[in-house]
């Protein structure tokens, strides 16, 4: 597990420095963003990731492992936007938007540890394309959630959606990172 937390958390900076330069070149416009706009951000880039994984090829210049990336740095927003609601502008106060990605990115990694604990890191033996399935089914969950106004009757809401999508996308980013992985993609 001691190698999980490292793994993840260096996966996790990787996002956060995107995040960080993104933030630098467009501030944070996407706090005008509605979370069903993000829904939609995030199934655009694992919809890509699918269609590369069927493809074996990509024709722009962005690969699989920016689409993952991508995939973390939108579910954080979309948990940010759960709490704070979509602003009216984006020139809000970047210090505290960077704060909520920040305090995201730590419950994720909280998750991550209890659910990798009673999964016994099952993660490790899944395929890539599996964790590019699941993140999609979960944005299909999230569209029906969405779509009944963000009522469930027995499931998990949308935060827990999003939180699975972000540790389902960091551990792609990990097995990606893995050597015996570069070699095959």
């Amino acid at each position: 597990m001691e190698n999980t937390i490292r793994q993840y958390s260096k996966a996790m900076k990787s996002c956060n420095d995107v995040f960080i330069k993104k933030m630098k070149d467009y501030g944070i416009a996407w706090r005008i963003l509605r979370t069903s706009s993000l829904t939609d951000q995030i199934y655009i880039k694992a919809n890509r990731i699918r269609s590369i994984e069927e493809k074996g090829k990509h024709e722009i210049n962005e690969g699989v492992l920016d689409e993952f990336i991508g995939i973390v740095n939108y579910s954080i927003m979309a948990l940010v936007q759960l709490e704070l609601g979509p602003a009216d502008t984006g020139d809000e106060d970047r210090e505290r938007a960077f704060s909520m990605y920040n305090k995201y990115a730590k419950l994720s990694m909280e998750l991550m540890e209890k659910k990798n604990h009673d999964y016994d890191e099952a993660w490790r033996n899944m395929r890539i394309s599996s964790l590019t399935d699941i993140i999609l089914m979960k944005l299909m969950r999230i569209k029906q959630i969405e779509n009944n106004q963000g009522r469930t009757e027995v499931s998990e809401g949308l935060d827990a959606n999003y939180f699975d999508i972000i540790n389902y996308a960091v551990f792609a980013l990990i097995k990606l990172d893995e050597p015996e992985r570069s070699k095959q993609l």
